[in-house]
């Protein structure tokens, strides 16, 4: 699973809370070589930029702080600063992945977690898309929704993913065989229509067959609005 960690753990950046104007960046970094030891340092990473209109603030130099994992989990006043700029749930997070509580399924290829995801309950889908970002537009991707349904079909025709380049393969999982169907002939007659030149639009008619090009049965339509 180690693998699955790359050098950088956590990062994030983004403008202090008004009226602040500073911009930060903290970062959690797996490992750093140290040139003096020779060994691996674990880091946390705390930028800042000082933003202001004022001229005795221009040639002021970006701040930084370099500290371990276990120094930063007693750090109580770099938290604060954490917490006040990106939030409880950062603060909590950064804590966690510098105690070792590293959140390996996240970092999981896409592939792999889509293949996971396809053989969960439509209700656990629900759960698991409100767990984190990456999740949420994983739920909602068109890779999932087309691997769920080939998987929860016995044949995918070619009407069905030509229907699916339209609407989406969410819209073709949720519709039932019979407007499936509907949908997916109503789709054909209008590229038949249209591979004869004419309207997919016929006012005051109804197709009901085409013969080669141009020999068309027509008939009126009922209850016309």
């Amino acid at each position: 699973m180690a693998t699955l960690l790359g050098e950088s753990l956590f990062k994030i950046s983004a403008q202090g809370p008004a009226p602040m104007k500073d911009f930060f960046y903290f970062e959690i970094r797996r490992s750093e070589l140290s040139k003096l030891l020779d060994v691996l340092v674990f880091q946390v990473i705390w930028r800042w930029w000082k933003i202001s209109l004022r001229t005795d603030s221009r040639n002021t130099k970006p701040g930084e702080v370099r500290e371990s994992h276990s120094d930063y989990v007693e750090d109580k006043r770099l938290q604060s600063q954490v917490a006040m700029v990106f939030g409880p749930h950062v603060l909590q997070y950064s804590k966690d992945l510098c105690q070792g509580q590293y959140d390996y399924l996240q970092r999981l290829p896409e592939p792999l977690l889509l293949n996971i995801m396809v053989h969960l309950e439509l209700e656990d889908i629900a759960r698991f898309a409100r767990t984190c970002r990456k999740f949420k537009e994983l739920c909602s991707s068109e890779e999932f929704w087309e691997q769920t349904v080939r998987l929860h079909c016995d044949t995918v025709t070619a009407g069905m993913e030509d229907l699916a380049k339209e609407v989406g393969w969410r819209s073709v999982f949720f519709t039932n065989k019979l407007q499936l169907q509907k949908q997916i002939s109503r789709r054909k007659l209008k590229s038949d229509i249209a591979s004869v030149g004419l309207s997919p639009t016929l006012s005051g008619l109804q197709v009901d067959s085409v013969r080669g090009h141009g020999d068309w049965t027509t008939e009126p339509r009922n209850g016309l609005k």
